[in-house]
């Protein structure tokens, strides 16, 4: 479980350059479409990431949506509808 933490800490931290990239990106007023590749890639990038921690979190997931007072398996189906819409 430790190793998939890191794994999921190091996409993070690669998103996060991503986004910074971004931001350069903008203000120096780059070209559109080379702006609009670095969105895409960095929008999958999240995107995976979120299936990466759903698929290896899924079972505590659902406990913590089930265990805590006022959280439900239905919240939880709300949430990963929401996620699943982001696409």
């Amino acid at each position: 479980m430790k190793q998939h933490r890191k794994n999921i800490f190091n996409r993070l931290r690669r998103i996060e350059g991503q986004i910074q990239g971004l931001q350069r990106m903008v203000e120096r007023e780059a070209p559109c479409v080379e702006i609009l590749v670095q969105l895409a890639a960095a929008t999958s990038a999240l995107k995976n990431t979120g299936n990466a921690i759903i698929q290896n979190y899924l079972m505590r997931c659902i406990d913590e949506a089930s265990d805590e007072p006022g959280n439900t398996m239905d919240d939880f189906q709300k949430a990963l509808t929401r996620y699943i819409g982001m696409s």
